[in-house]
């Protein structure tokens, strides 16, 4: 797999990504994007699996593993604005964005922002960025985690935050490595940042948008996340796009359940290049 390292600035830092263009010009891109606090390597093994068969991208989103140091001062907005940028620079036309949990917010936002730029949308683990579908109690909490996460002890922490996010050893252990990646501070800190940056993103004035291109949603049978699984199925119902469920995965279900996820991509991507 000939994996490329590349770098680009941006106003609050620089942000790394990598890409693996082996399938050549013509093949689709896969852009992956990883949730909170975790990075790159979330995606090893469909980085390993489509190489030679997609065009591939994977970001650490800016704050998170090598796109450090960066200032947590931008919006969903923002954030979206700047994978748009990594697109370009990547010369990733017509991506497949493929978004696990906050991957798959900022996702929402790109589609939104971008109308037409997306080929599809598969959502892994995430939930919908319109407002109608949270309690207004929920919302609020999101801009309320710093004091939780900062009273927790960090050596209650990672074990909290690997075994809440994967069933299988090696997504437990991936989810140990990225909190290792952290010192205490620079954790919560991001971690309080995104919720409230979700939050704001929720209750932004005038967010009406349909996604427009196809989507799937995926979701772990056992993703212990928040209300994640409720959302999916809120989501399924209220939007009418695919759920599938990945079984015995968690929170993480791409890197819980890497054969399952790769089937369900390499599927919709047959589907979209033959619609």
């Amino acid at each position: 797999m000939a994996v490329q390292q590349r770098s680009i600035q941006m106003p609050g830092g620089t942000i790394r990504y990598w890409t693996d263009t082996d399938a050549g010009e013509g093949t689709p891109w896969l852009a992956f994007l990883p949730g909170l606090t975790a990075d790159h390597r979330l995606f090893d093994r469909q980085m390993e699996h489509f190489s030679g068969k997609a065009n591939c991208l994977v970001w650490d989103p800016p704050a998170h593993g090598d796109s450090r140091p960066f200032a947590l001062d931008f919006t969903m907005d923002g954030f979206a604005h700047m994978l748009h940028d990594v697109l370009a620079d990547a010369g990733a036309t017509k991506p497949v964005l493929v978004g696990q949990s906050m991957g798959g917010y900022v996702s929402q936002a790109f589609i939104d922002l971008y109308p037409g730029e997306a080929a599809g949308f598969i959502s892994v683990d995430s939930a919908p960025l319109k407002r109608k579908y949270y309690p207004t109690w929920e919302v609020k909490f999101l801009r309320h985690t710093k004091g939780m996460y900062q009273a927790i002890p960090m050596s209650l922490l990672k074990p909290w935050g690997s075994w809440g996010a994967a069933e299988t050893e090696y997504g437990r252990e991936l989810m140990r490595a990225f909190m290792d990646s952290y010192t205490k501070q620079e954790y919560v800190d991001l971690a309080a940042f995104g919720y409230r940056l979700l939050a704001d993103a929720i209750e932004a004035p005038g967010r009406v948008y349909d996604i427009d291109c196809p989507t799937l949603l995926l979701c772990g049978e056992k993703d212990h996340a928040g209300d994640v699984r409720p959302f999916n199925r809120k989501w399924t119902k209220g939007e009418g796009i695919p759920l599938v469920w990945v079984p015995g995965a968690g929170h993480n279900s791409n890197s819980d359940k890497p054969e399952f996820v790769n089937r369900q991509i390499e599927e919709f991507v047959r589907q979209i290049i033959a619609a």
